[in-house]
């Protein structure tokens, strides 16, 4: 599973959508980590192809995963430039596969990259 995941966020990087089809399921659900949410493979490609004409992925690097059965949780760094603007930020994906190794639910969520120590380090 960890390295489906890991095909998945390449893609990005190679702006290579022949691997979001290998890759879901077509009743996938996708919820970004900033609210869209997806429903089925071709919502998936359509955003993709929509995204990647505004922006460029430029870093999404696993930190490290955790799996239980069908289960994949992984946390990760993302970069991106998107209509000019630069952003980034650490994340956590929840991804359950079916029993083909597709994906059929994917849960993003993000924290700020930046970190404070109210208590010291």
């Amino acid at each position: 599973m960890e390295e489906i995941l890991r095909r998945y966020f390449q893609s990005w990087l190679d702006v290579d959508v022949s691997v979001i089809k290998d890759t879901f399921a077509d009743s996938v659900i996708y919820s970004e980590c900033y609210g869209p949410e997806y429903h089925g493979l071709s919502q998936i490609i359509r955003w993709f192809e929509e995204w990647n004409q505004h922006g460029r992925v430029l870093e999404w690097t696993i930190k490290r995963t955790v799996e239980n059965e069908k289960t994949l949780v992984a946390e990760w760094y993302f970069k991106c430039v998107y209509d000019g603007n630069v952003d980034s930020f650490d994340g956590v994906t929840i991804a359950d596969f079916d029993n083909n190794n597709k994906i059929i639910r994917l849960c993003e969520f993000q924290s700020k990259p930046e970190h404070d120590f109210p208590y010291g380090e």
